[in-house]
């Protein structure tokens, strides 16, 4: 990951987990960092571990289901560091039931932020993307459970096999 001097990603679900450690990385490669995280407490404390490290990070709110929250993030990422080179569609949840247990409220809302979340993200920042003139990239967080399936999971499952296939 040679050459990330300067360059501006955005990493959804950056509070925790995968993301975090994306996030650490990325600083680590000299990019300027948005830990974009739904949870506020979460995202600000991911965010000033990464200043306090001597990396350049901000933290933005966000809900990746709800389309003008993307477009505040959006938007707020270009006002602090004026472009976005890189995406990490990172952020994702579970309700795991069994099949006979899954309401379609616990199908739509993995599905919302999962397959939905990353499709709107991908939207928002590939338009910025080209207007920029630079190109950029776009990384999207999938599961090998996509592949082989997982009791329990039919929703996560079915999420990000629809981000496999967006992806392609």
């Amino acid at each position: 990951m040679r050459g990330l001097k300067d360059k501006v990603a955005v990493i959804t679900g950056a509070g925790r987990g995968i993301g975090q450690a994306t996030a650490l990385r990325f600083a680590e490669e000299g990019a300027k960092v948005v830990v974009a995280e739904l949870d506020a407490e979460t995202g600000q404390a991911a965010a000033e571990a990464l200043r306090e490290a001597g990396h350049e990070a901000a933290f933005v709110q966000v809900n990746v289901a709800d389309r003008e929250s993307v477009q505040q993030l959006v938007a707020a990422a270009k006002e602090r560091y004026g472009k976005i080179d890189i995406l990490v569609n990172n952020a994702g949840i579970l309700a795991d039931k069994t099949l006979k247990k899954l309401t379609d409220a616990d199908f739509e809302k993995v599905i919302k932020v999962n397959l939905q979340g990353t499709f709107t993200m991908t939207q928002e920042v590939s338009a910025v993307m080209r207007e920029q003139g630079t190109g950029g990239v776009i990384l999207n967080a999938a599961s090998v459970v996509a592949l082989y399936g997982n009791i329990g999971q039919t929703n996560y499952v079915a999420s990000k096999a629809g981000v496999i296939g967006m992806t392609k």
